[in-house]
């Protein structure tokens, strides 16, 4: 029990870390929770504070959901973990992303988790991460909708896993792979509401407003 608690506790501290409101805090002295879509996410950073600051909070929000599900189970404590080192791994992961999503320190109120989804995908599965960049990145080229991309992306490395994991549906990387889709999706209710309605914004390479 021990060893399950410290992992878990070890996933979502490392996955509540809220990049993008302490950079846009330190260096802009702004609250991105009161800029554009309101979302400490990476896609908001980039929209309303510029690229110097997105991209660094979109590698640390990929950073810690990759790296607790790589080192963590490198623990001693994965010898007493329920399910050994896999379990130990994709627990670590899902509650990276849940940290992410419902960050401690931010009033439980976090990103979307495709980011940090992306980085525990990189440690458990390279050829599902590389699917999911694929897809991510041609269906924003084609559409650019970020939260589009988000989707379809999601629902590709889902697919990629029940190929490529030993046991297929019945793996337990395939069913981790499943929930964290699942979560990107419904994270993204709203989104597929403004694209139903024809409001959801494209995505640009300027800073808005610039």
């Amino acid at each position: 029990m021990a060893a399950l608690l410290i992992a878990l506790a070890s996933g979502y501290v490392c996955g509540s870390l809220p990049w993008g409101l302490w950079f846009g805090r330190w260096l802009r002295g702004v609250d991105v929770r009161t800029l554009g879509s309101k979302n400490l996410g990476a896609t908001n950073v980039y929209r309303t504070l510029g690229p110097a600051l997105g991209v660094p909070v979109l590698a640390l929000d990929i950073a810690k959901g990759a790296l607790p599900t790589w080192l963590v189970p490198g623990w001693t404590l994965t010898a007493g973990f329920p399910g050994g080192v896999e379990w130990c791994r994709l627990a670590v992961g899902l509650a990276a992303v849940l940290g992410h999503v419902f960050t401690m320190f931010a009033g439980w109120k976090g990103g979307k988790g495709v980011a940090t989804t992306v980085g525990v995908l990189l440690a458990l599965s390279p050829p599902a991460f590389g699917v999911f960049v694929l897809v991510f990145v041609a269906t924003v080229a084609i559409t650019r909708f970020i939260s589009l991309g988000s989707i379809f992306g999601s629902l590709a490395f889902a697919a990629t896993l029940a190929v490529t994991s030993p046991g297929g549906f019945a793996s337990p990387t395939f069913l981790l792979g499943l929930a964290l889709a699942a979560v990107v999706v419904v994270r993204h209710k709203d989104n597929m509401a403004r694209l139903v309605r024809g409001e959801e914004r494209r995505f640009t390479f300027r800073r808005e407003g610039a």
